[in-house]
């Protein structure tokens, strides 16, 4: 028996891979599936399981895909209703794979259908459980999503559902069992997570502020405290999880459209295209097309796509660095952004040999910020971390306006001021500067490394004890 845990950083997802004597399941893949089906190829196993734990907000998977090319069913927990076949399985459903089995244990909480998969070796011992998003590492899974999709269904009831989920499947268990979740630390699938990817059950019992000890309106009121709002893309990913989507094949065929700069400045003319510029914010500030959003491929690409992106059917236009443009548009189907019609071919090198307009935004060093600090105390400076992050550590004096919340929020920015824009480490500050830029504000001006350059510099007054003005 072999179990492989596949865990994606920029998503904070882990996938599993689980193969025994010629027979293997994949649990909860994600969109692009042929590496689970070369790992099943290179074992000479033949992947019988499409095991889904829930369907998931925070990404769309690739169950549907993965079972088209292998033949695997997909199964589901109790409630379930899927748009597609899938076998709905009962709670203590016995599932065969090789020389082991895995039990179904319904876990409803994080949403009706939740279940989590014990996985018992061929001696007949309990040796791990994917626990989806019911259980993580340091955490449960937040109670309020469900109620997006269907209304009735309130973050208290699914919250008391969770607690007797924990008590009466889980914590049962056996100490020794390997716990296996489904998200680690950065998803907004949770509030506590740990960065540990995996632990004992034994451990988490005993250091899991969820599994001690308490009344079930004591678990609701502690789960529920401090969640902030989900990203907008959850309730679409959702439903594409339940309905079904496109094959990932045709997406990438699509979005993988080499588009000469004549051709791509027709389409942003004739369509609605979004240009989402994928390089480095450094090398965007120093040129790039007009209008242009700037989302990194080298930070938490895929969740600020969703944040900040309202409509997931939006058409893009991609700016990428030479050779990443199949990785840009297989992370932005990962969560559900299947409109990508085409890529600039030759990025802005092509772009501006062929005569283009191109735009800049103005960036400072840390050490030239309090340079023109010292000329003119009353700069002004905003800080788009999230405002715990400000509330924690701030440069005296700055305001904060969270990046996560641009869009209900820009119109707190005064056009007729100029800012100096800073997150933590300078990835979030582009793509506030870049979304402004394009909507109209000409003085906002980015500081090189963030924060933490700014602390490193020594030359500011920071304050890790007083809120100043907090706009959000």
């Amino acid at each position: 028996m072999r179990v492989e845990q596949i865990y994606t950083g920029c998503l904070a997802q882990g996938a599993y891979y689980i193969e025994s004597n010629g027979e293997a399941v994949v649990i909860d893949p994600l969109r692009e599936v042929q590496p689970y089906i070369s790992k099943a190829e290179k074992d000479g196993a033949k992947i019988k399981y499409v095991l889904e734990t829930h369907f998931h907000a925070d990404f769309v998977s690739g169950h549907l895909d993965l079972a088209q090319k292998t033949g695997a069913i997909i199964v589901f927990g109790p409630t379930a209703k899927p748009g597609f076949d899938a076998h709905v399985a009962a709670d203590g459903e016995v599932l065969k794979v090789g020389d082991v089995s895995i039990r179904v244990i319904h876990t409803p909480g994080h949403t009706m259908e939740s279940a989590c998969f014990l996985l018992t070796d061929k001696d007949g011992k309990d040796v791990g459980l994917f626990t989806g998003d019911t259980l993580f590492i340091g955490d449960v899974g937040r109670p309020d999503l469900a109620q997006k999709v269907v209304a009735d269904l309130t973050q208290d009831k699914l919250a008391a559902h969770l607690y007797d989920s924990l008590h009466n499947k889980i914590i049962p268990l056996a100490d020794d069992i390997i716990v296996y979740p489904a998200h680690g630390a950065g998803s907004a699938c949770g509030k506590n997570m740990s960065k540990e990817t995996t632990d004992t059950l034994g451990h988490q019992k005993a250091t899991n502020y969820a599994l001690q000890p308490m009344t079930k309106e004591e678990f609701v009121e502690k789960v529920l405290d401090g969640l902030m709002p989900p990203p907008g893309y959850f309730p679409a990913n959702v439903l594409m999880n339940i309905k079904g989507y496109e094959s990932i094949d045709k997406v990438l065929d699509k979005g993988l459209q080499a588009l000469t700069p004549e051709a791509f400045e027709a389409a942003a003319n004739e369509t609605d295209a979004l240009i989402l510029d994928t390089r480095n914010a450094q090398t965007f500030a120093q040129g790039f097309i007009p209008n242009a959003i700037n989302i990194g491929i080298d930070g938490s690409f895929a969740p600020w796509v969703g944040a900040l992106i309202p409509d997931i059917r939006q058409a893009i236009l991609l700016v990428a660095n030479e050779g990443t443009a199949e990785e840009v548009v297989t992370r932005l189907a990962r969560v559900g952004y299947d409109n990508a019609i085409g890529y600039l071919k030759g990025g802005m090198q092509a772009w501006a040999a062929a005569g283009k307009e191109t735009d800049t935004i103005e960036s400072v060093s840390a050490d030239e910020l309090a340079d023109r600090l010292a000329q003119d105390p009353d700069l002004n400076i905003l800080d788009v971390r999230k405002k715990s992050e400000h509330f924690s550590e701030h440069i005296i004096g700055s305001e904060n306006i969270a990046l996560d919340y641009i869009n209900e929020h820009i119109a707190e920015v005064s056009k007729d001021k100029t800012y100096y824009v800073h997150c933590a480490g300078g990835y979030r500050s582009m793509i506030f500067n870049s979304i402004l830029r394009a909507r109209g504000y000409d003085n906002l001006i980015d500081v090189q490394g963030g924060f933490k350059a700014i602390k490193e510099s020594g030359k500011f007054q920071v304050s890790d004890y007083v809120c100043p003005t907090t706009m959000l």
